[in-house]
C-alpha cells in the first residue's frame, strides 16, 4: 500500500476539489496499470494522513469511486480495487420511465452508437418521482454522464414532465453532464443538452401531412388512455384538438377500445397504446369491416409488426433520438435538438 502512495498526486495549487483529485489519480493509475484488480488500497484513516487531508474528504472520494464500483470495501478487511476493464471508459448513467418497446430502441440505438468505449447503466423508474429520486441520490456524482427521460405520473395517474422536487434533484448535476431525452419543459432553464419531442405541434403537423385522406372519413377518433399506468403528454390531446377544429373536422376522445365497441362505416381510429390497437383490429376483422376504407386506423409510434401489418402511424424516429443522444457525448457538444416525426402511411388509412 506504501507503494501505491508514491503514484497518488494532490496538487494544493489546483482548483479541482481534493476528493476529486483522488479520484481522478486512482482512476489514471488503474488505466495505466500501476494499480490492478483485487489490489489492497490504504485505509481512509492512513489516506487522510499520508496526504494531510480531512477524513471527509477522502472519505467522500471513496464512496464516488464505490458508486463506480472502481473498488470495493470488505469488512474487516479494507479496500480494494474492483474493476479494471471499464476504467478507462465513460461512465453514462440512462434513466427511462418505462421499459416500452419505444424507449428500448433509443437506448439500442444510443448504445449501437456510443461504442465500446462506454459503460451505461439503465435504471428504470416506472414515471414515479419518489423511485427517481432516490435513484438520482443514489447515483449523484458517481458518472459521466446522466440521460434523464422525465414523464411522472400524479396520484390520479395524470402525465406531469417535473415536478419541484425532480427540477432540484436535476440541477444538482452538473450542467456538462447532464442530457435530457424525449420530453422538455421550460422550468429547467439550466439545461444545456436537450434531444426532445414536441408532441403537441408532432402530431398537430404529422395529421396535417395525412389531411387528403382524413378529411375522406366521417369521425376521427383519439383513443388517449386516461388511467394508464404509464400516462401519456396531454399535449397529445391539444396538437389532435387544434388540428380537427382547425380543418372543421368531426371528432371524438376515448378512453380506451371498449369490448363489443360500436364501429361504423367511415370511422377513423388514432390509438396510442398497443392493447387498443390489438382490440381495435380484432373487433373490424369480426364485424368483416375493410380496413382502410370503411374503416381507418392510424396508430402512434411504428414498430416492425406494425409495418407488417399495413398500419399508418405517426412516429417519432427513434433512431436519431439515441443516435443524436450518443454522438453528443463522443463529440462533447452541447445543444438542442428537436427529433423528427414521420406520417408514415399504409394500408389502414
Amino acid at each position: 500500500m506504501m507503494e501505491m502512495m508514491k503514484f497518488i498526486k494532490i496538487d494544493e495549487n489546483s482548483r479541482v476539489p481534493k476528493y476529486q483529485q483522488i479520484i481522478d489519480s486512482i482512476i489514471h493509475n488503474i488505466s495505466i496499470g500501476n494499480l490492478k484488480m483485487d489490489e489492497k488500497i490504504p485505509s481512509i484513516n492512513m489516506f487522510s494522513e499520508e496526504f494531510y487531508l480531512s477524513r471527509d474528504t477522502v472519505e467522500k472520494a471513496y464512496s464516488i469511486l464505490k458508486d463506480r464500483n472502481i473498488i470495493t470495501s470488505i469488512r474487516g478487511k479494507g479496500f480494494y480495487i474492483s474493476r479494471t476493464k471499464l476504467i478507462s471508459k465513460v461512465n453514462i448513467f440512462f434513466l427511462i420511465n418505462k421499459l416500452s418497446n419505444y424507449k428500448l430502441r433509443i437506448y439500442n440505438h444510443f448504445i449501437d452508437t456510443i461504442g465500446a468505449n462506454a459503460h451505461v447503466d439503465l435504471q428504470v423508474y416506472h414515471c414515479d418521482e419518489t423511485l427517481f429520486l432516490n435513484l438520482l441520490d443514489k447515483n449523484k456524482a458517481a458518472y459521466d454522464y446522466y440521460i434523464i427521460m422525465p414523464h411522472f405520473k400524479t396520484e390520479d395517474l395524470k402525465h406531469v414532465t417535473l415536478t419541484q422536487k425532480v427540477i432540484k434533484a436535476l440541477e444538482e448535476i452538473p450542467t456538462e453532464k447532464l442530457i435530457i431525452l424525449d420530453n422538455v419543459k421550460p422550468e429547467l432553464k439550466s439545461v444545456q443538452t436537450e434531444i426532445f419531442q414536441d408532441f403537441e405541434n408532432d402530431i398537430y403537423f404529422a395529421l396535417k401531412k395525412g389531411l387528403d385522406k382524413i378529411k375522406t372519413y366521417e369521425k376521427i377518433i383519439l383513443v388517449y388512455p386516461e388511467q394508464s399506468v404509464y400516462p401519456y403528454p396531454r399535449r397529445i390531446l391539444h396538437g389532435f384538438r387544434k388540428f380537427c377544429v382547425e380543418y372543421k373536422l368531426d371528432f371524438e376522445i376515448l378512453d380506451k377500445i371498449y369490448d363489443d365497441m360500436i364501429l361504423k362505416k367511415g370511422d377513423l381510429f388514432i390509438t396510442i397504446e398497443e392493447s387498443d390497437l390489438v382490440n381495435l383490429l380484432k373487433q373490424v376483422r369480426e364485424d368483416e369491416f375493410k380496413l382502410g376504407s370503411e374503416i381507418g386506423i392510424i396508430s402512434y409510434n411504428d414498430t416492425p409488426l406494425k409495418e407488417l401489418l399495413g398500419i399508418t402511424v405517426m412516429s417519432t424516429d427513434f433512431k436519431i433520438m439515441g443516435e443524436t443522444a450518443a454522438n453528443m457525448i463522443r463529440n462533447k457538444s452541447r445543444g438542442t435538438i428537436k427529433v423528427p416525426f414521420n406520417f408514415i402511411e399504409r394500408d389502414s388509412l
